[in-house]
């Protein structure tokens, strides 16, 4: 869009930011390694390009999130580059809330011939990502991705954030073959899931302002 209009990045977002625009998410990040974004999403951006634009949204005040893509033709190596990349922004602008790992699910798509990780494998990326990426606020769980019982035990591995009452609004997650069937809960549910596990449900906004805690 900001391409379209012909101005650079930094003009784009302050004209959306001067129309209400407050955060943005951190989709498209895949996997930062040159070679694997060659071959596994030739179409995107490059990670240079990436984290061109959320620097620049965070110097104009636009705090983002940021993923990773884990769990196909990557290697533990290329998961700390690119989180590396993401923690040497971070320590620079301070402007990323959240850090999303995404699990690799192979069905329907171009990688379909590839298996996918375990649940031990999705519970030492949380931690280790928790323990690597010590300037970002906030780990989350997908649960539509990884499915309600492993979200739960991820928040005794690191994670302290879960996407709320989704009603199958990601349906490429669905078509990949997510660890939900059914992606929908109901806000007693998850509250549910997280006081099992432990803990206290907090609501939030999306750029993580406290709104209230729920009943015990």
């Amino acid at each position: 869009m900001i391409t379209e209009s012909g101005v650079t990045i930094s003009e784009g977002l302050a004209e959306l930011r001067k129309y209400g625009l407050d955060s943005i998410p951190g989709g498209g990040a895949e996997i930062f390694d040159k070679e694997i974004r060659k071959r596994i999403c030739p179409e995107k951006a490059s990670a240079e390009r990436w984290l061109e634009i959320h620097e620049v949204a965070h110097s104009l005040g636009i705090p983002s999130n940021a993923t990773m893509l884990y769990g196909h033709v990557e290697n533990y190596a290329h998961r700390i580059d690119h989180m590396a990349r993401l923690r040497d922004l971070q320590d620079r602008t301070g402007g990323f809330n959240a850090f999303i790992p995404l699990k690799f699910k192979n069905a329907n798509n171009s990688m379909s011939s590839l298996g996918e990780v375990s649940m031990t494998e999705d519970l030492k990326n949380y931690a280790v990502s928790r323990i690597f990426l010590d300037n970002i606020p906030h780990i989350k769980a997908y649960w539509p991705m990884i499915g309600r019982e492993v979200a739960q035990m991820s928040l005794l591995f690191g994670a302290d954030d879960l996407d709320g009452t989704i009603e199958d609004t990601t349906k490429i997650y669905s078509m990949a073959g997510s660890g939900e069937k059914n992606p929908e809960m109901s806000t007693n549910e998850i509250c549910k899931l997280i006081r099992e596990a432990g803990f206290v449900a907090v609501e939030r906004d999306s750029v993580y302002n406290f709104i209230h805690t729920f009943a015990l």
